[in-house]
């Protein structure tokens, strides 16, 4: 399989603070791994686009964009929050991480790739149609969502989020939407807590309990997800692909594996084999540990490649 990697060198520019968890080591991280291990090697790679204002406003409203653009310091830090802070690069980097996901939905309709990964900051999925948060400013899954949408004629999306965080900010741009299925594994009670408790047809909520492993993990996603996905026929998958509920992540507590990320990987590659034409895009969210960040992504590719997980 062809498996596109989409990255920037400028995603490494924004910065939130010497100390802040989301940081450029982040992708420094991936990057050597990846390089150490050859992987990279067997990626089609490519520098991410700037995402469009027009884009954007696909998922976001046009008070909000103007909103972060007026906010945009040319100094220092401007605080959104307490945890999500601009500094004079961050929407810079922001763009080419939406945009990563929008060259990555063009290129699996355009059979360019059968899938992508997209290795950007800052991430995306607690980003709301109008608030910022939880380090991240757009929601670049949102975005690539509705640029398949009106690009290519999508009628049926599903997004898979096994961050250790709940993907409120995709909750919130597409709740009652019955073009796309939202599944959402996380632990709870946790951050952010919003939305973990909504009922709407097209939300799959799978809370996960402080110490969960990887065979509850599984176990909850095959008799949770599959079923809703094999009713739902997705056209197109996107994976809000979150490393931190790995057993060494400081951020959570969960305790999942190497092996259960390319577990989840390999599922929704099936699914989007069966319905979608093998198309998937996946691109980065939170994980926090470097080391464990390195090698799930690791884990991650090697799915998305079609190797198997001891591949040296």
């Amino acid at each position: 399989m062809i498996t596109a990697y989409i990255t920037h060198p400028h995603c490494m520019r924004h910065l939130m603070g010497p100390t802040h968890p989301e940081s450029p080591k982040r992708l420094e991280a991936i990057r050597a791994r990846l390089a150490l291990t050859g992987i990279l090697t067997h990626t089609m790679q490519s520098d991410a686009p700037p995402v469009t204002r027009e884009t954007l406003a696909l998922a976001h409203s046009p008070q909000y964009l103007d909103a972060l653009e007026a906010h945009a310091p040319t100094q220092g830090l401007h605080e959104l929050d307490g945890d999500t802070h601009m500094g004079q690069d961050t929407l810079t980097a922001a763009r080419l991480a939406a945009g990563a996901v929008v060259r990555g939905v063009d290129q699996v309709f355009r059979h360019q790739a059968d899938n992508v990964f997209c290795a950007v900051r800052p991430p995306g999925h607690h980003a709301e149609r109008g608030t910022a948060m939880g380090f991240c400013f757009y929601n670049n899954i949102a975005v690539g969502l509705a640029h398949a949408r009106q690009r290519h004629g999508v009628e049926r999306v599903a997004v898979l989020d096994f961050d250790v965080h709940q993907g409120n900010g995709t909750v919130d741009i597409f709740k009652n939407d019955p073009g796309v299925l939202i599944c959402s594994s996380f632990q709870s009670p946790f951050y952010p807590w919003r939305y973990q408790q909504g009922q709407w047809d097209n939300v799959l909520n799978t809370p996960l309990s402080a110490g969960a492993d990887g065979h509850e993990f599984r176990r909850r996603v095959e008799a949770q997800w599959l079923p809703a996905l094999q009713a739902f026929k997705p056209q197109l998958v996107l994976l809000s692909a979150g490393f931190d509920a790995h057993r060494d992540d400081p951020m959570g507590g969960l305790n999942l594996l190497e092996d259960d990320y390319y577990w989840v990987t390999q599922l929704a590659l099936d699914i989007a084999r069966v319905y979608a034409e093998g198309r998937l895009v996946s691109a980065l969210e939170g994980g926090y540990h470097l080391d464990s960040l390195a090698t799930s992504v690791e884990a991650h590719l090697k799915a998305l490649l079609g190797l198997p997980l001891g591949h040296p």
